[in-house]
């Protein structure tokens, strides 16, 4: 995959349009190292580690599960929902900025979906104890969720000792992806069926950013039906919180 150090708007269209819409119409997944560069990258993971350090992360949501089960056994993170608006997080602000702006290219050529808002983002920490996330599908529910963006910030990470590999299971195909949680490293994916993932246990602090980018018509549906129907109980992911930005437009 290739490394980006700093992304002009015709590198970031070049980026979209020659790699991440063929990679995601092929395979269903993609990613990108060194999308912001040591410095603004850094500046993200500053923010974050301030938030985890101050007790703003709090134990991940799970839209049901099963009587007896117990959260942990399912995901093992604490998380936190931001706009990037919030005093202190302006690197994450930045982040989502460009996130939002290499999506807006990509969204009107990924069939026939129109993908105009996404959700607040998610910063995690899966804190080392041998935390993971169990195999799911982010939107098995039809929820809206079309697309997922995960914005990786763990420096010096080795997979052997670590662990925290995210494994994707993509339908139909005759392999796994592991994708490594590396410094810098975007990943972008389907989030219905056609991508079940999982997060394998993590053996050092493990922190990532993530958005969920919204099919306008199904999101809008949901939230029809969500108003009077409780999420099934083997959804394994909460939707995200009912706050949305609106993208940019795309070129």
């Amino acid at each position: 995959m290739p490394i980006i150090e700093q992304l002009s708007h015709t590198d970031l269209e070049r980026l979209a349009l020659d790699r991440v819409v063929p990679a995601l119409l092929t395979h269903g997944f993609y990613f990108v190292d060194g999308l912001l560069g040591e410095v603004a990258g850094g500046a993200v993971l500053d923010e974050v580690k301030q938030m985890h350090g101050s007790g703003a992360l709090h134990d991940g949501r799970l839209a049901g599960s099963a009587p007896g089960v117990h959260r942990r056994s399912i995901r093992g993170d604490k998380t936190a929902w931001v706009s990037g608006s919030e005093r202190g997080c302006e690197a994450i602000g930045f982040l989502l900025n460009l996130i939002d702006r290499l999506i807006s290219v990509c969204a009107g050529r990924l069939g026939n979906k129109v993908i105009r808002e996404r959700s607040q983002a998610m910063v995690a920490c899966y804190p080392g104890n041998g935390a993971g996330y169990v195999k799911h599908v982010d939107n098995p529910n039809s929820d809206g969720r079309r697309l997922t963006c995960i914005y990786y910030l763990n420096k010096n990470w080795n997979v052997k000792e670590h662990g925290g590999v995210l494994r994707i299971f993509p339908e139909g195909k005759g392999y796994v992806a592991d994708i490594k949680p590396l410094f810098d490293r975007l990943l972008v994916f389907w989030s219905d069926r056609r991508n079940p993932h999982e997060v394998q246990p993590s053996f050092s602090t493990r922190y990532a950013i993530t958005v969920w980018y919204f099919d306008s018509e199904e999101r809008a549906e949901a939230k029809r039906r969500f108003k009077t129907v409780t999420a099934p109980a083997h959804s394994r992911t909460a939707a995200p919180p009912d706050c949305e930005k609106t993208l940019p437009p795309g070129v």
